[in-house]
């Protein structure tokens, strides 16, 4: 199964400081193991929704939208895209890589939100 993690950080982070040089080779040491466990598919840093945009289709219509976000209250920094065994397995790993940010940068603040994705193997066509 695979599931994608977004890494959400609050947005006003100043408190906090600089990451410390640990945390990225600690990171890296996790990354480097879920490589070697087979688990880890990849993963990216995500820029501010100023650099993005929203596309939607409404009534009809679809329409674009540059960012910024204004209702946005958190900032999404990251994603990993892993192909594990279970959730629980996921959970484990994306609760690893939270708590490497909690023991190495004091005051910094975030949640991951683990999604499920699907492929067109998970979907059956419909009988006709």
């Amino acid at each position: 199964m695979k599931y994608l993690t977004l890494l959400k950080a609050r947005e006003n982070q100043a408190e906090a400081g600089a990451p410390p040089a640990e945390l990225f080779e600690a990171l890296g040491k996790l990354g480097a193991e879920a490589m070697a466990a087979g688990v880890l598919v990849d993963t990216g840093g995500i820029g501010p929704s100023a650099l993005g945009a929203k596309v939607t289709l409404a009534g009809g219509e679809v329409t674009v939208t540059d960012g910024p976000f204004t209702e946005a209250k958190e900032l999404v920094a990251s994603y990993a895209l892993y192909d594990v065994s279970s959730k629980e397995e996921v959970v484990e790993w994306t609760r690893r890589f939270l708590d490497v940010h909690n023991e190495l940068w004091t005051g910094w603040e975030a949640s991951a939100e683990i999604l499920q994705v699907f492929g067109p193997e998970d979907f059956t066509p419909p009988q006709g």
